[in-house]
């Protein structure tokens, strides 16, 4: 385990207030523990706080459950909420994909290599296409065919899943189907979903095709966390790459592939190190 991997991450909010930094840090001295990172924000428009500290103890022996305890008393007094993440944890994960499998393979490898501190748990379709995919990492794959008709109760077969597998984070990969209100209400918070971002917006068939139709300079891709607006949840990572005249559909098709990967990867990244805080309809993001 490298010297990263064996902090704690400690992350809070709460109203600004005078003192919010001095109780994280105070504590953490008193309870004999090294920062080693820290980040900390105060947005004056809407009044709040938010920081994520990591750090390693120094003292033997230490015990998660009386810092917790004892921070929590310090915390009240500024109506700061907590979490604190222990080195090593790795967050389980459910993936959804259709077809498309070039977000799906990167993020397999990323976790095969341990690049990511997740643990896929299961992968769901609406096809059968990748399952040989799932099979070889030994994952397991649940095809869930869906209609107009049968999407409440593809949808549930879906939430069940989530439940069943502890699933804390619902990433989708290339996930060509829109969630209903419900499902969206359900995963608020904790499902990251990947799209192209093309100026001026191209919808429907082969977007790509359209941008080289209109001769774009830019192609990129936007993570963001799933909301009942299509595609217009809080945005976490976005990513771009010029093209000119000399780049064919194929190419704004490849290109758009490897950005939309890097950018999907780097919203997870963000988001199981707990470097995301989610603030209305905004996000607030500590990078590495």
């Amino acid at each position: 385990m490298g010297p990263k991997e064996s902090n704690w991450i400690l992350v809070a909010q709460c109203p600004s207030r005078l003192g919010t930094v001095d109780v994280v840090t105070r504590f953490l001295k008193e309870s004999r523990c090294y920062i080693t990172e820290q980040h900390s924000f105060d947005d004056r428009l809407s009044g709040g706080f938010f920081i994520r500290t990591e750090f390693r103890p120094e003292a033997e022996g230490f015990d998660q459950a009386a810092f917790e305890t004892g921070f929590a008393e310090r915390a009240a007094e500024f109506a700061m909420h907590f979490e604190l993440t222990a080195p090593g944890t790795r967050m389980p994960v459910v993936i959804m994909v259709s077809k498309a499998d070039h977000c799906l393979n990167d993020l397999l490898y990323r976790y095969r290599i341990g690049q990511l501190p997740i643990d896929i748990r299961a992968i769901v379709s609406n096809h059968p296409d990748l399952a040989p995919l799932a099979e070889w990492h030994g994952i397991p794959y649940h095809h869930f065919p869906i209609t107009a008709d049968t999407k409440p109760e593809q949808e549930a077969k879906v939430w069940a899943v989530v439940e069943e597998t502890g699933a804390e984070l619902v990433i989708l990969a290339r996930y060509m189907q829109v969630l209903s209100s419900d499902l969206c209400e359900k995963l608020s918070g904790r499902a990251i979903n990947i799209h192209h971002s093309l100026l001026p917006g191209f919808k429907g068939a082969k977007p790509y095709h359209q941008a080289y139709d209109k001769g774009v300079k830019l192609v990129g891709a936007t993570a963001h966390y799933i909301n009942d607006d299509l595609d217009e949840g809080p945005i976490i990572t976005q990513g771009v790459e010029s093209v000119s005249h000399a780049d064919y559909p194929e190419d704004l098709v490849a290109k758009g592939r490897d950005i939309e990967c890097l950018t999907l990867a780097r919203a997870v990244a963000l988001h199981v190190e707990r470097r995301v805080f989610l603030h209305a309809s905004r996000t607030i993001i500590f990078e590495r």
